[in-house]
């Protein structure tokens, strides 16, 4: 029997765009796109109705902006991870985005192939960002990066590799998987990871990843 699609929610103001995005991921096997909205007000309400899987966010919108509706679909706990794809790169909305509760960061010109991906990656607990938005969190933090000052930073083989896989944006199920060990000792390894870089979630791990390995 084969897995249910993950269920999304496209949320764009111009028609075209989200037109053109459902017939992206409709075309994929395992996506099914469930509703859309053109504003931030709406986003909300068919989120509530619907409580999709992911909600696919643009951020430039009239009226309630994509930065604030995702701060309310997070607040609310709709059980939605918001992936944002949008055309803007500067470091002050992705800041923005991601301290609102986005999980991922992808831009409209991405490949295709890496739009779904990250669709998927966000279903299954991963942080995908568009390179080109990790370079513009690094720039802007400059030292203000967490881990950036600790050159002294010493991690294990094994820690190492969880976090580099956490930089490739796997899910922590997926990372024991991959390393054929229990999830449990994932989690204790990341434990150990943010506490010795100093940072408190996976984006942040995985910008100083980024950097570092």
């Amino acid at each position: 029997m084969s897995e249910k699609p993950i269920r999304v929610v496209l949320v764009d103001d111009h028609a075209v765009v989200r037109r053109g995005l459902e017939q992206l991921l409709s075309g994929a096997g395992d996506l099914e796109v469930v509703g859309q909205a053109g504003d931030g007000d709406e986003a909300l309400d068919v989120v509530r109705a619907l409580r999709p899987d992911v909600v696919v966010m643009d951020l430039q919108m009239p009226g309630t902006d994509g930065v604030e509706a995702t701060r309310r679909i997070v607040g609310e706990q709709l059980g939605a991870e918001v992936l944002v794809l949008t055309s803007f790169s500067d470091s002050a909305r992705i800041a923005a985005a991601l301290d609102a509760g986005a999980v991922g960061y992808l831009l409209k010109d991405a490949d295709p192939d890496d739009v779904l991906d990250g669709v998927r990656a966000v279903s299954r607990g991963g942080s995908p960002l568009d390179p080109k938005v990790a370079r513009a969190l690094l720039t802007a933090r400059g030292q203000a990066v967490p881990g950036e000052t600790t050159s002294e930073v010493q991690l294990t083989p094994r820690e190492a590799e969880v976090l580099s896989l956490v930089r490739a944006g796997l899910a922590n199920k997926q990372i024991a998987r991959r390393l054929d060990i229990s999830e449990r000792t994932v989690k204790a390894h990341l434990t150990s990871v943010f506490q010795r870089i100093g940072v408190v979630d996976r984006t942040q791990a995985a910008l100083w990843a980024e950097r570092h390995l």
